[in-house]
């Protein structure tokens, strides 16, 4: 097993601490052998300081060392990267947990297939130094998650858009009981929550990467009211939209 090299920024503030870098090391020699499994561990900047095989195979590099020390925004291709990396900063930054979330990974071929992601935040004395996360991936053969991975890629493809749960049930091929009760067990969340979760983090790469006002947003991410979406925004990350976009703005400042 290749061992760790500091990159460049990793020495600094955000870099990796001895005893994080300890367990990185126990854990990425473990995960090393799990093939079905991706592994890693990035620092307060969200770059890879420990990763798994599996994970340099599935990216098509030829050693560890070709991921260490990149954004996952700079080694997967779009809308992949900028997805994930949304995620990291949601980590970092407001310490949210990340559970159970069904998702396409991308292979070194280009194709994608469905993973099972986990994303937890490093805490040391106070303060979030770091997240490690797995991706478990998802047996072609259980159709049951195959026919919820249906239903996501319509959700992820029409949040802007009325969706019922009964046209995601539809699109699954499964009943709404059996689509409620899949959705619950895989994401903790009822098809309607997913579907306001999706949503949410539509507005936020928006409210972060465009000029767009608030309203237009809003409407972008299938609210007819401003007001609802503030405060539905506010219940899921914490913050209104514009304090979300002022935050964001001042950080890449």
């Amino acid at each position: 097993m290749a061992a760790i090299q500091p990159h460049a920024g990793l020495g600094m503030a955000g870099g990796v601490s001895v005893s994080m870098q300890s367990a990185a090391l126990l854990a990425e020699r473990l995960f090393d052998c799990a093939q079905d499994t991706l592994f890693f561990v990035k620092n307060r900047e969200a770059r890879y300081v420990a990763v798994n095989r599996t994970l340099v195979d599935r990216c098509g590099g030829r050693s560890k060392s070709d991921l260490l020390g990149r954004t996952a925004e700079e080694l997967f291709p779009e809308p992949y990267g900028a997805f994930y990396y949304a995620q990291d900063r949601a980590v970092l930054d407001e310490r949210i947990e990340i559970h159970d979330r069904l998702q396409r990974v991308p292979r070194a071929d280009g194709e994608a297939s469905w993973c099972v992601s986990y994303k937890f935040p490093i805490v040391e004395n106070g303060d979030v130094v770091g997240l490690c996360g797995i991706c478990r991936h998802v047996d072609p053969a259980d159709e049951s998650i195959n026919r919820v991975a249906r239903a996501i890629d319509y959700l992820q493809q029409h949040y802007g858009e009325a969706v019922r749960i009964a046209t995601l049930a539809h699109v699954a091929g499964l009943g709404t009981r059996r689509l409620e009760r899949l959705v619950k067990r895989l994401f903790d969340l009822t098809p309607m929550q997913l579907l306001a979760r999706t949503r949410i983090e539509a507005a936020s790469r928006l409210l972060a990467g465009t000029g767009d006002s608030v309203a237009a947003v809003a409407s972008a991410c299938g609210y007819a009211d401003q007001s609802a979406f503030t405060r539905q925004f506010k219940a899921l990350t914490g913050v209104t939209p514009l304090r979300y976009r002022a935050v964001r703005l001042g950080r890449r400042g």
